[in-house]
């Protein structure tokens, strides 16, 4: 059975999203390691890229994950406070304020860009999230930015032709 989503494009029944995850090694990370070792299950849509802090975290990862068929991003941090870096955390929260900012004004929904605090002992909490963010995502649909890219670059060769026959009438 096919689906469409709000932009139209269409989704099979079987469709899972994607979700890269960037989680700051000295909780998130762990506390995703605590959830496996614990046998706490919850949906396989996430690939983690472990950072050493979430302040590490460059925007441009964010864009190119959504560039490349990322459906949706998640970033996890130590909380507020807790910091192994002392601020990288806060320094996380400012480019993500930014961040959500720059994609909102790209069209692409706010559900699929997330941060969480979570502590190394939160193993239940990484469940939590990532089953809701996938939940939330599912009924986003694909988001489909390298479909995107190619239907935009075919529009734009559309107008350059237009462009190019108009100088030649006016030549």
């Amino acid at each position: 059975m096919l689906l469409k989503n709000e932009t139209g494009q269409t989704a099979s029944k079987q469709w899972e999203p994607k979700i890269i995850a960037f989680f700051c090694n000295w909780c998130t990370y762990t506390a995703a390691d605590l959830a496996g070792v614990s046998r706490i299950k919850h949906a396989p849509n996430i690939r983690v890229i472990r950072v050493m802090c979430s302040g590490r975290v460059d925007p441009q990862f964010i864009l190119d994950s959504f560039a490349k068929g990322a459906d949706g991003v998640l970033i996890g941090g130590c909380h507020p406070g807790d910091c192994h870096y002392q601020e990288g955390n806060y320094k996380c929260l400012r480019r993500f304020q930014m961040l959500k900012r720059v994609v909102d004004s790209l069209g692409i929904e706010k559900d699929r860009l997330r941060l969480e605090w979570i502590s190394a002992s939160e193993g239940d909490k990484v469940r939590i999230v990532v089953n809701d963010m996938v939940a939330k995502i599912k009924v986003l649909g694909p988001l489909g930015l390298p479909l995107k890219f190619k239907n935009w670059a075919d529009e734009m060769h559309v107008i350059v032709s237009e462009v190019a026959g108009k100088e030649e009438v006016y030549a």
